[in-house]
């Protein structure tokens, strides 16, 4: 892999990292209530839906973070497979600009990283 290829699957991976201090701890607080555009009344209701999520954004940025620290390919293209498509179905879901904001880095990052 690439040096930009790595850079920019590690900020992926920063990036979901940071989705998880967002949806686990934030979600209720100033930085999360302004991110995702929420009421306190609702953020206090989805709170345990929230850390789930945040949860699993956590393992997507470790399994990145694996891919990279194994030098591993595959590994890595797997997992930007798995941000993609949660990408594109939040985007389908709940808003188009979680597309730009999750998917689309991952996919300069797979394109970077290069398919055989």
């Amino acid at each position: 892999m690439s040096l930009p290829a790595m850079v920019v699957v590690a900020l992926v991976a920063l990036l979901h990292g940071w989705f998880l201090v967002l949806e686990m701890f934030l979600w209720t607080k100033p930085a999360g209530l302004k991110t995702f555009r929420l009421t306190p009344e609702f953020a206090a209701q989805s709170r345990t839906l929230a850390a789930n999520q945040g949860l699993y954004n956590g393992f997507l940025a470790a399994g990145l973070v694996y891919g990279l620290a194994m030098q591993s390919r595959e590994i890595v293209l797997l997992f930007l497979v798995f941000v993609i498509v949660a990408g594109a179905y939040g985007a389908a879901t709940v808003n188009k600009r979680i597309f730009f904001v999750q998917a689309f880095p991952a996919i300069i990052a797979s394109v970077l990283v290069g398919w055989r």
